[in-house]
């Protein structure tokens, strides 16, 4: 057993969110208890004591939306001119830097950016990969450096056409086998079925993936209406928007994940709500690409579960918490915007999410929940406590400030060490490969 405490503590539990000294009692991968320090010390005298020393012991930020592969685009100089418009960064960028991974490349991409989520404080992610010509073994390959890191992981594979059928085919047999191996089982690793986007699925396509889901039973992963091109397409293939195109073939539903919903309307808003589907908002990716802002007041307000994510932006959702508060007050041109709907979003609502992926809460610090726990080394300033911390951690935190990580109850990084992981031998092996495939690219 492991004891965890002597600091504030934020459990994130509705309803006692916060204590001014706290401790978390771990077995195994779970948390058994929560409570004052010295109740818990009196409680569990032989256990280990991993001493706060006033750090806050708060739970690992999680992403709901994350794209691994796409680390080796970063410092890449593109060979065109510069894309003008979405589809044209699709084109020029993402579907040529996805067509040059090789499985080891997938490897590499996958764990830098997970020694990245260590060092920031996010122990959890749902996954949303693409490798047209290295398709099958590439969710193993990702699982793999997930475990040897350690950080929880949702693994999905992006079926498309635009590489052919048997790619696209390849695809659903790598979602089914990483599903049915994955779901629903304890540890790190998770899955559920990914799909590029409504503009990359003929209709044959998405009655495909429908019939094949329909045996594991594991909903979908998919962009919605992320740039205005995926809207006009869908118009063009069916007379509907993408949310209705995409009901008509059975892909939305509780178990759904829909990312972005950048350019929807009422009506497909109504359609989120009644098929439950979630939405993950992508703030810094959204603004990068320059293709508008998701209405998330009107989802949430509707009752549509929306989570925050990132899109493989960053690793640190502290970055993505303080982007989503700005943009949503640009958006609304209101300055009192985003102090409801930025942490429903990050950690209420995120964590709903991951409870259709996981057999454990995710995200709070309490009995029964995940050991996922990170301190941070914040020296406030000013008052803290249960009705001001969101304010705390938009104004004061970032993943620099994260000294210890705990995933699963195993201590990955102390004293912002790494204690398992050579990152200057990943970060070297990945330069070489990264090289090589922008001579490729």
């Amino acid at each position: 057993m492991l004891l965890v405490g002597n600091g504030p503590l934020l459990s994130l539990v509705p309803g006692s969110p916060y204590q001014n000294d706290g401790a978390v009692a771990i077995s195994g991968a779970l948390i058994v208890d929560v409570g004052p320090t010295h109740e818990l010390k009196a409680r569990y005298p032989e256990a280990e004591w991993l001493d706060a020393r006033g750090m806050l012991i708060m739970p690992g930020m999680t992403n709901t939306h994350m794209h691994l592969y796409s680390t080796f685009a970063r410092g890449m100089a593109l060979k065109d001119p510069p894309p003008g418009n979405f589809i044209e960064i699709l084109q020029r960028l993402w579907w040529r830097l996805d067509k040059a991974l090789t499985l080891e490349d997938v490897y590499y991409s996958a764990l830098v950016p997970l020694l990245d989520c260590i060092k920031s404080g996010t122990t959890t992610i749902v996954d949303h990969h693409a490798s047209p010509h290295a398709v099958q073994g590439s969710l193993e390959i990702i699982a793999r450096a997930a475990e040897e890191t350690g950080v929880r992981t949702c693994l999905s594979y992006e079926v498309s056409d635009r590489d052919g059928e048997e790619i696209m085919r390849q695809g659903i047999e790598e979602n089914i086998t990483a599903i049915k191996k994955y779901r629903g089982k304890e540890g790190l690793l998770s899955a559920t079925f990914g799909l590029h986007a409504s503009l990359t699925l003929s209709d044959a396509t998405l009655a495909a993936c429908r019939e094949a889901e329909a045996d594991v039973d594991s909903g979908f992963h998919i962009h919605v209406a992320e740039g205005t091109e995926d809207v006009e397409n869908a118009l063009e293939r069916s007379g509907k928007r993408v949310v209705e195109r995409l009901a008509d073939h059975g892909i939305l539903g509780p178990k759904t994940i829909a990312a972005h919903c950048v350019h929807i309307t009422e009506r497909e808003i109504s359609i989120l709500k009644e098929t439950g589907t979630m939405v993950v908002h992508n703030p810094e990716s959204n603004m990068s690409n320059a293709v508008g802002c998701s209405p998330v007041g009107d989802l949430l307000a509707a009752g549509v579960p929306v989570g925050l994510g990132t899109d493989g932006y960053t690793s640190d959702m502290f970055e993505s918490l303080k982007v989503a508060n700005l943009l949503r007050k640009h958006a609304s041109g209101n300055p009192s915007s985003g102090w409801v709907e930025v942490p429903a979003m990050a950690f209420d609502k995120n964590s709903i999410i991951l409870s259709k992926f996981y057999t454990h809460p995710v995200g709070r610090l309490e009995p029964g929940a995940y050991a996922d726990i990170i301190l941070v080394n914040y020296k406030s300033p000013t008052p803290l406590n249960a009705d001001n911390w969101f304010g705390h951690l938009l104004f004061g935190f970032n993943g620099a400030l994260v000294d210890t990580t705990i995933i699963g109850g195993k201590v990955l990084m102390r004293g912002r060490e790494l204690l398992y992981l050579d990152e200057e031998a990943i970060a070297a092996k990945a330069r070489e490969l990264a090289a090589r495939l922008w001579e490729r690219f």
